[in-house]
């Protein structure tokens, strides 16, 4: 073989290895740990737990997906649906930028995460979650009666379980099962439901409290059905 086109085969050899090199520091660019500790900013909205859907679709297996095909969620926008987009490194890092610029008319009200380090540290460990490299189960802020994400409320304490709730004016008077009584201006009072395997016992309503003041709560039901049926109109 002639010398030139041998050394010409080794350094194309060369260039192929260096450029497989290359691809494999940037897809371990990010920090899987520490994108662990940066998402904590995202579990209001996304659990990384299987089949948990939150106010945003779960995230467990979002790696090489499709966007807008998590099985169980049906609250995407018509956008993100009808996008063809499948979530990887470019794709994500996109999204976690600037969400509207990159599906516009999206329902993700996020502004983005400006830094790129932030960006790619989170891309790392959801990558890594849904290769079970990583916990599926990050720890949330937030206890019972100051929710950050969801909890068993099967499990809520005395403090929690609502016994009864009545109405008069503008004021709702709540009692607890541990023998509180608790008036709540009626704007600061929200009803909710929760059907999942985490929601309350029917007929046994739960109270989760919001608000930077704590003057504001949630009363959580099983079904639509007992919010009505619960709620007593009575100044006694």
């Amino acid at each position: 073989m002639d010398r030139k086109i041998r050394r010409g085969l080794a350094s194309a050899a060369l260039l192929a290895v260096l450029a497989l090199a290359a691809g494999n520091d940037a897809a371990a660019a990010g920090d899987p740990k520490r994108g662990g500790q940066v998402f904590q900013a995202c579990v209001p909205c996304h659990s990384v737990k299987p089949g948990e859907q939150l106010t945003g679709p779960s995230l467990a297996r979002v790696w090489n997906r499709k966007a807008g095909t998590v099985e169980g969620f049906q609250r995407y926008s018509d956008a993100l649906k009808h996008a063809n987009a499948v979530w990887n490194e470019a794709t994500l890092d996109k999204w976690l930028a600037n969400p509207e610029q990159f599906v516009s008319g999206t329902s993700m009200t996020f502004p983005g995460v400006r830094e790129s380090k932030d960006r790619q540290d989170v891309i790392a460990y959801l990558r890594a979650v849904s290769e079970g490299k990583a916990a599926s189960g990050e720890p949330r802020r937030g206890g019972m009666m100051m929710q950050s994400g969801k909890v068993d409320l099967k499990k809520a304490p005395p403090a929690g379980q609502v016994v009864s709730i009545s109405h008069c004016g503008d004021t709702y008077t709540v009692k607890t099962a541990d023998g509180k009584t608790s008036k709540v201006w009626e704007f600061n009072l929200r009803f909710k439901t929760d059907s999942s395997k985490d929601g309350p016992v029917a007929g046994k309503p739960v109270i989760v409290g919001a608000g930077m003041q704590g003057d504001r709560a949630s009363v959580v039901f099983a079904a639509p059905a007992e919010i009505s049926s619960f709620i007593k109109q009575t100044c006694q």
